[in-house]
């Protein structure tokens, strides 16, 4: 056996029942006694199942939760420990290790794979020498994991983004009778346009304190530390400008002026927020009209608590003035969360005369409409969403507000009425059926 002392002293304390522990204890160290069950289903084929998305999302207990249901044992590598790192260099070497170590154990997780110096082609020898064992991975940031990666394991990864907790997943937990789930559904969306969905948040007593965390390990550890941003006051400046706009056209050389910095360092933030799954950029939906506006993306937030935390505070939504961006960007979220940003594409639409539509979701030349009401407006369409539906036809178009009605169709498009709740699982059959 090739490893050190210290090697084998990490891997034991990291893998107590490597030493004679209790695997099933051990296991269920790592799953909160309070969970919100996930929709991704994790897979148990021969390729490398891969969890990204932001820090604190819960990558690493969907994985833990899986195994606990499997209980079998796992050896856990924690790729942020430097001796773990170091010894990940060669997939052939690491498999006749582990023989020695733990021949028996059916799977390994990988944690905070990036940290390796070359994740993908590690991973990509582990698969290719077919070791019979599950492979798990985690990656807190698309932005270092995916450039080390995606050439490396294409054909060889189950790849999962896992975002914060969506109004379906809690959803799925209220009980009652409907008038009673009905009522705490509704406080539910409320809290989550406030705080969003972060589940140390969603379970915290204090979830401002918890926000406020999640922030500063963004902006001081990994910005600053991992994503080498240089200049921290204008990092900070930008997010606050781009949260002060959500649901707004972005701006980027006005921003850039304001935080201080250049058009091309300013667009280089904006990149790295999107890969951290911190914010994205919307652009607008293009069909072909010449009265469209064709450029000028706008700006949401992956998560309303977030975004809350960097500007606008935690007052109750309908004592806000920001109240319907907040929604409009809720309703982002439930949309990002149940899409494939490689297969799906989300846009807003809006043409030159003022007509537009807060949302379109693509998906295999598909088409679904989506526009968001704060209050109740009855079962009705704007004029905007007429003009959209009479030039594109779409498949389905759904108006979000604080009250359902019966669905109908205008022409060959089915209209639905939804609340806040209902609209993950509306497009996700959307995006589900070809």
């Amino acid at each position: 056996m090739s490893i050190s002392a210290h090697l084998a002293r990490v891997l034991v304390k990291d893998n107590p029942w490597l030493d004679g522990g209790d695997v099933g204890t051990w296991l269920g160290r790592f799953v909160p006694a309070r969970y919100i069950p996930r929709r991704s289903v994790l897979g148990a084929g021969s390729k490398v199942c891969l969890v990204v998305g932001p820090r604190q999302a819960g990558k690493s207990t969907l994985i833990w939760r899986t195994l606990v249901e499997a209980g079998e044992p796992c050896v856990y590598l924690n790729c942020e420990e430097p001796s773990v790192a170091e010894w990940l260099r060669s997939p052939a070497e690491f498999l006749t290790d582990l023989e020695t170590i733990a021949p028996a154990a059916p799977a390994i997780l990988f944690e905070e794979v990036q940290r390796l110096r070359e994740a993908g082609l590690f991973l990509k020898g582990l698969v290719d020498r077919r070791p019979g064992k599950r492979l798990y991975a985690t990656g807190s940031s698309s932005f270092e994991l995916e450039g080390r990666t995606r050439e490396s394991l294409a054909g060889r990864a189950e790849r999962h983004l896992l975002l914060p907790l969506s109004l379906t997943e809690i959803g799925a937990t209220v009980t009652g009778s409907q008038r009673i789930r009905e009522d705490k559904l509704r406080a539910t969306a409320d809290a989550h346009v406030i705080f969003g969905g972060y589940p140390s948040v969603v379970l915290a007593a204090e979830p401002e304190r918890v926000l406020a965390e999640l922030v500063e390990a963004f902006v001081l550890r990994d910005a600053l530390d991992r994503f080498a941003v240089r200049n921290a006051g204008a990092f900070r400046r930008l997010l606050e400008l781009a949260a002060s706009q959500v649901g707004n056209l972005c701006n980027v050389s006005e921003w850039a002026g304001l935080a201080g910095v250049s058009h091309e360092t300013a667009g280089g933030y904006l990149d790295l927020l999107q890969d951290a799954h911190v914010l994205r950029l919307v652009r607008p939906f293009v069909g072909g009209k010449r009265a469209e506006i064709t450029s000028a993306a706008k700006v949401f937030f992956i998560d309303n608590g977030i975004r809350n935390q960097l500007f606008g505070g935690f007052g109750a939504p309908t004592q806000r003035a920001d109240q319907g961006a907040l929604v409009e960007n809720l309703v982002f979220t439930e949309l990002a969360k149940v899409t494939n940003p490689l297969l799906d594409g989300i846009h807003y639409w809006r043409s030159k005369s003022g007509a537009e539509v807060d949302f379109v979701v693509r998906h295999q030349g598909r088409l679904a409409g989506v526009e968001v009401k704060t209050g109740a407006v009855g079962a009705r369409l704007t004029r905007s969403a007429r003009s959209f539906i009479e030039a594109y036809g779409p498949e389905l178009f759904v108006v979000v507000n604080r009250e359902s009605y019966p669905p109908r169709r205008e022409g060959k498009t089915e209209v639905s009425f939804v609340r806040p709740w209902e609209i993950g699982p509306v497009i996700e059959l959307f995006v589900g059926t070809a």
